[in-house]
């Protein structure tokens, strides 16, 4: 059988994940509710999961943020050598389907 939610509980589980930031999963286990239940209201309620990169503190030390630019932009081409792989793979294997 279903448990049956009042509108003020839904509002304030949406709320915590909205709001105040709490992932669905652990939103629903602080509240004792299934994590299914809360994505659906959530869905319902047009909110998509972005998953966020940590946000690493800036800093003000010139040398430091040097060394973070050139770490970037390794990993920019990394990332731009993978994707034109991929691009490569792609053609190729299209190429050899009938």
């Amino acid at each position: 059988m279903r448990k049956a939610y009042t509108k003020e509980f839904r509002e304030q589980a949406l709320k915590l994940v909205t709001e105040q930031g709490l992932s669905p999963r652990r939103a629903a286990r602080e509240l004792g509710m299934p994590d299914s239940t809360l994505m659906i209201w959530l869905k319902k309620s047009g909110w998509h999961f972005e998953p966020q990169a940590p946000q690493l503190p800036l800093s003000t030390d010139p040398q430091a943020l040097q060394l973070q630019v050139r770490e970037l932009q390794r990993q920019v081409r990394r990332l731009e050598m993978e994707k034109d792989i991929l691009k490569k793979a792609t053609v190729y294997f299209a190429s050899q389907s009938p």
